[in-house]
């Protein structure tokens, strides 16, 4: 089974053992729905969640001390790739789009998408293209014109300058 990570623990949390956690999830209330987390490899149950500002804040069956919690930091978060929640239409996993080639209008390769940059504004493809130099693209309507896991590829409107480097 495939493990994603969802967050890190940080830190512990007052006495009782309790872990702060960093979300690298875009909904932070996703660690309700969740009966279980995985730190690095140890399935262990959540039994409680609350918040401190953006940060969570788990009670984790077993981790009843602070010294118990403070072994725990620095430890990835998982969860199994059968607690993904289902996505809405036309929304994609960014692990799921990694990878993915990128063609043009006319079905030509130009390379191949790298990563995905998260601001604020709008997300942000990393793409190499085949001369192997990085090159951004707007993740927009405007610009990206079809998305298909399935066939692995990405059709995107080119703009002006994207291949001059």
């Amino acid at each position: 089974m495939e493990k994603i990570k969802i967050g890190q623990i940080v830190n512990a949390v007052a006495l009782k053992g309790e872990v702060k956690v960093y979300n690298y999830s875009d909904y932070k209330e996703r660690f309700e729905e969740l009966d279980y987390i995985y730190a690095e490899e140890n399935k262990i149950k959540i039994e409680n969640v609350r918040y401190m500002k953006e940060m969570i804040i788990l009670k984790l069956e077993g981790i009843n001390d602070r010294n118990s919690a403070e072994a725990l930091k620095g430890k990835d978060v998982y969860i199994g790739e059968d607690q993904l929640r289902a996505l809405p239409e036309d929304t994609y996993y960014i692990r799921d789009l990694i990878g993915l080639e990128i063609k043009d209008q006319d079905n030509q390769k130009i390379g191949v998408l790298k990563d995905v940059i998260q601001n604020s504004a709008q997300d942000l493809y990393e793409i190499e293209l085949e001369n192997k130099k990085i090159t951004l693209l707007p993740a927009v309507e405007e610009f990206i014109l079809d998305i298909n896991v399935q066939e692995k590829f990405i059709k995107v409107k080119l703009i002006e300058g994207l291949l001059d480097l």
